[in-house]
């Protein structure tokens, strides 16, 4: 049975300046949503909204009807969950700043209610996605959800790697659920809703305005149960949810990286004012007593017993930092069309790949 207060949830959801604080306003004057929505100027003010704030409503008003919102949602396929809905997730509802309406394509179940935040730089190194990578796939492996913002980079590939590791992963928009950003990101996106759910505060249609991307980030936050940065610089968005963390009470992780490096800049300032570092899936696991949600899995690193002197000898020189086929070559001091046919065999293998720039890196035993 739908809420009466659902398609005005909705319509209020289309009006600049009421969120979640003139949203509880409302819901305290009036005896129903649907009563707000209809109700004079003058009432609208002794609710406690101001002006401008009443001009929007009114004009947005006279636009919009409530039920053709809730029909074009449901013909769109996108559910809609507010703060009435007994599946809102547990976690927003007691925020202060938690969405008045959350548009979800896909499902948000309760397994969704262990989650960890990843994010991190678009600009992502090699480094940063080796390692968010990593976290995704033994955070998934531990019957945790892994939940991003579906931007290029430490984002993007925390949502793959969670997918391919066979587990869920929620992606909180910036944009309609039905306006996918990046474009690139359009299959990604598919693939989340079918393991997951993408997730806006924002209505379907709404464009990706660089604006919509720090609010949404409080969605991650409050979502999850603690939030890991994997690279950022001293000014990335990245660190905008680590804000809403703290001020959500979650606990906040950050990865170590190069002191040299732009992208490690913000993580390893985050560690220097009090972040827990992360070093492996162990760390975050242990600081919120994680470790039984599932058997904890140990990866080792153990070369296959059919492997030439030359692929051996390989092997011993890479790591996950990405080296290149000319510095191996110099190394192991053989001939350079023998290494680089033996290094083709070993990305054939599974054992190591290759990293863009004639550059390689060691792959983790899966």
């Amino acid at each position: 049975m739908i809420n009466a207060d659902l398609p005005y949830f909705l319509a209020f959801a289309h009006v600049k300046g009421i969120g979640s604080a003139r949203t509880r306003l409302l819901k305290q004057y009036f005896e129903t949503l649907a009563q707000a929505w209809q109700a004079p100027p003058n009432a609208l003010q002794q609710a406690g909204l101001d002006q401008k704030t009443i001009a929007a409503l009114l004009q947005t008003r006279a636009q919009l009807s409530p039920m053709a919102e809730l029909e074009a949602l449901e013909k769109a396929n996108i559910k809609a969950l507010t703060w009435d809905d007994e599946h809102y997730p547990p976690s927003l509802r007691n925020l202060a700043d938690a969405p008045p309406v959350l548009y979800v394509k896909g499902q948000i179940t309760q397994s969704d209610m262990v989650a960890i935040g990843i994010v991190g730089t678009r600009n992502a190194t090699i480094y940063g996605r080796e390692v968010a990578e990593m976290l995704a796939t033994d955070l998934v492996r531990n019957g945790i959800t892994v939940v991003s913002g579906l931007a290029r980079g430490i984002d993007g590939t925390a949502h793959k790697a969670a997918i391919d590791a066979g587990g869920r992963t929620l992606a909180v928009m910036g944009s309609g659920v039905d306006v996918i950003y990046p474009p690139e990101h359009r299959k990604l996106a598919q693939q989340i809703a079918e393991h997951g759910a993408l997730i806006s505060d924002y209505p379907p249609g709404t464009q990706p305005e660089a604006t919509n991307f720090p609010p949404r980030n409080r969605i991650i936050s409050g979502l999850s149960l603690g939030v890991v940065v994997v690279e950022a610089d001293e000014k990335s968005g990245a660190l905008i949810t680590t804000q809403f963390a703290a001020e959500h009470g979650r606990e906040v992780f950050a990865v170590p990286g190069n002191i040299f490096s732009k992208t490690s800049r913000g993580t390893n300032k985050l560690i220097q004012n009090g972040a827990k570092t992360v070093l492996s899936v162990n760390d975050i696991l242990e600081e919120l007593n994680l470790g039984m949600v599932t058997s904890q899995l140990e990866f080792q690193m153990s070369a296959p017993s059919d492997l030439t002197d030359l692929e051996s000898l390989l092997l011993s020189k890479l790591s996950h930092e990405p080296i290149t086929t000319d510095e191996l070559i110099r190394q192991v001091n053989q001939p350079t069309g023998e290494v680089t046919t033996t290094l083709m065999m070993l990305e054939l293998k599974g054992i190591i790949r290759g990293a863009g720039n004639n550059n390689y890196v060691l792959l983790r035993k899966k």
